[in-house]
C-alpha cells in the first residue's frame, strides 16, 4: 500500500518550471530516497507535501485521502535549513513543537524525556539552544521532527553537521522508525546513505522524474555483466563472449582483471575458462552503485 501518491504535480515560479507533471508512489513503512541535483525540484515537492506551498496542477493523496490540513499532524519535517529558536531552552522548544503537533503537555514531557534518555542527554532540558554545538542542535531538531510519532517523516539532508558517531546514531533511529511503521522520505546528496538505508528511490532532474522503483531492481537494471577477478599471473586471450577491459598487478604474482561477459555467456562459463588458465583468488560481479547510476542518468537526461 502507498502512504503517499502524487499525480501530475506541476509548479511554476514566474518563468521557471520547478516541477513538470511529477508522478510518485511512496510505499508505506519504507525509506524512500528522493534524489536529484541541486535545483531539480526536490525541495519544491517536499514543500508541497507539507502544504507550505501549493501545486499549480495535479493532486496528492495520503493513505488514499486527498492531502489536507489535517495531515500536518501526522507528518514530521526536518528541513535542510534548520530552524531553532536559539534563545529558548531546549525543553521549552521541544514542548512548543510537540503541542503544535497535537500532543498534550504530560504526554509531550514523557516523550521528550524518553528521547533524552535514548540520546544520553538528560541534562539538556534547561540548556539554551544557542549554547549547544551544531551537532547538538541537529539532535534537538531531529527529536522535534519525530516526537509526535508521525506516520510520514520527511528528512532533508538529515546527516548534515553530524560526526560519524552521531550520524550512525541517527541512522539507527531512522531504521527503527521504519520498523515501527513510519514511512521516511529521505532527500540527500550522500549516496552512501542511500545505499545503506533506502528501499525505494526516485530521481528527479530538471523538474521531471527520470527514474524510480525499488533500489534493488534499479541496480539490477544497470548491471553490465562486468566481473573483477583476482588471479595468479597474467591471462591469455579469452574466447568470444569475454572481453578483458583492464588488468593490473596488485601484488607480486597477483593480478586483478576486469572482464565483461557479452552475448549468451554466463558467469559460470567465464569461471570455466579461467580455471583452465589460472588459479582464481577472488571472483565478484561489479554492480553499479547508486552514485554511478545517479551520475549516468543525470548526464544522459541533461544531454537529451
Amino acid at each position: 500500500m502507498d502512504i503517499l501518491t502524487a499525480q501530475g504535480i506541476t509548479k511554476r515560479y514566474a518563468n521557471h518550471l520547478a516541477l513538470d507533471r511529477l508522478d510518485l508512489h511512496v510505499p508505506e513503512a519504507s525509506i524512500f530516497g528522493l534524489l536529484g541535483p541541486n535545483g531539480a525540484g526536490k525541495t519544491t515537492f517536499i514543500r508541497i507535501i507539507n502544504q507550505i506551498i501549493y501545486a499549480d496542477e495535479g493532486h496528492i493523496t495520503m493513505a488514499n485521502e486527498p492531502l489536507s490540513q489535517k495531515h500536518i499532524e501526522v507528518i514530521g519535517y526536518l528541513p535542510e535549513e534548520r530552524g531553532l529558536y536559539k534563545k529558548m531552552k531546549v525543553g521549552e522548544h521541544l514542548l512548543y513543537f510537540a503541542r503544535l503537533k497535537g500532543l498534550n503537555h504530560s504526554e509531550a514531557i514523557r516523550r521528550i524525556k524518553k528521547w533524552f534518555k535514548k540520546f544520553d542527554i538528560p541534562d539538556w532540558l534547561d540548556k539554551k539552544v544557542e549554547d549547544l554545538s551544531k551537532g547538538m542542535q541537529q539532535k534537538v531538531q531531529f527529536i522535534a521532527t519525530v516526537l509526535h510519532e508521525p506516520k510520514l517523516i520527511i528528512l532533508d539532508e538529515p546527516f548534515s553537521g553530524f560526526d560519524p558517531i552521531n550520524a550512525n546514531l541517527i541512522k539507527d533511529e531512522i531504521l527503527a522508525l521504519r520498523e515501527k511503521g513510519s514511512t521516511i522520505i529521505f532527500s540527500t546528496h550522500r549516496m552512501e546513505s542511500v545505499e545503506e538505508l533506502c528501499d525505494h528511490i526516485a530521481l528527479i532532474n530538471e523538474a521531471k522524474k527520470i527514474l524510480d522503483g525499488p533500489k534493488r531492481e534499479i541496480k539490477n537494471q544497470f548491471r553490465d555483466n562486468i566481473f573483477s577477478v583476482e588471479h595468479l599471473n597474467s591471462l591469455a586471450a579469452l574466447p568470444a563472449g569475454f572481453t578483458i577491459k583492464s588488468s593490473q598487478a596488485i601484488e607480486e604474482g597477483l593480478t586483478e582483471s576486469i572482464i565483461q561477459i557479452t552475448g549468451e555467456k554466463k558467469a559460470n562459463d567465464l569461471l570455466q575458462v579461467l580455471i583452465g588458465q589460472t588459479e582464481i583468488r577472488s571472483f565478484r560481479e561489479i554492480i553499479p552503485s547508486i552514485n554511478d547510476i545517479f551520475i549516468s542518468k543525470v548526464k544522459a537526461d541533461t544531454h537529451e
